[in-house]
């Protein structure tokens, strides 16, 4: 199935290539796109400058896709294999604890996946696990937050296998005027939307690992 992807930065990049970028992004070396145009606009652009989104189509038939985002993974799962690659503050001791169990019970072996699809661990979602390791934001209210919208959803190409099945299909340029204070106005709508879960019975970092609580347990989806 062809699938169309979209990169959003300062350059047109005509020729994405295995095993370069930066090792310490999300889900380490990879190259780094959206499903959404309008998303890709929004990363290409900064408060003085303006950016490319270029587009590409892809053939993911018989590429193996972990999609963090789907009923088969919960938000553990994405922590999981974020701390493989970003740095949290663990100078408390719940957080720390919090590392240790979910590393131990929500692994994810990306070693021998051609693409991964997960969340964008921006300011506002790293903030929002920051606050859920140190048990000041419940897990509903950590799920709802990274399940808000589609914005944060990253598509990650992270095998030559992958790398082969891209093709360049163009690209359109990134107005801050138009692209950034849409994504400011967003994100500041989630900060003060950030509240805690009342939808029913809830829990923190600290109860489950309390309660040794494991993947498959029906409270986490």
């Amino acid at each position: 199935m062809d699938k169309k992807i979209y990169h959003g930065g300062e350059k047109i990049v005509r020729t994405p290539a295995f095993g370069i970028g930066r090792q310490y992004n999300d889900f380490g070396l990879g190259f780094y796109c959206t499903e959404y145009s309008q998303y890709a606009a929004e990363w290409a652009v900064g408060p003085g400058r303006n950016g490319f989104v270029s587009s590409y189509s892809i053939d993911t038939d018989g590429l193996r896709i972990v999609n963090l985002c789907s009923s088969q993974y919960n938000p553990l799962h994405w922590l999981g294999l974020l701390f493989n690659y970003r740095e949290f503050d663990l100078s408390s001791d719940t957080a720390y604890r919090a590392r240790e169990y979910i590393n131990k019970h929500f692994p994810i072996d990306n070693q021998a996946s051609d693409c991964i699809i997960g969340y964008r661990a921006d300011n506002r979602c790293f903030m929002f696990a920051q606050d859920f390791l140190d048990a000041k934001l419940s897990y509903m209210s950590f799920r709802s937050a990274l399940q808000g919208d589609d914005s944060n959803r990253q598509f990650v190409l992270k095998s030559n296998r992958a790398f082969d099945r891209i093709i360049f299909t163009g690209y359109e340029p990134a107005l801050r005027e138009a692209s950034f204070p849409v994504r400011q106005s967003r994100e500041i709508k989630y900060m003060k939307n950030a509240k805690p879960f009342t939808g029913g019975s809830d829990f923190f970092i600290t109860d489950l690992i309390e309660g040794e609580v494991k993947p498959y347990d029906t409270r986490l989806r």
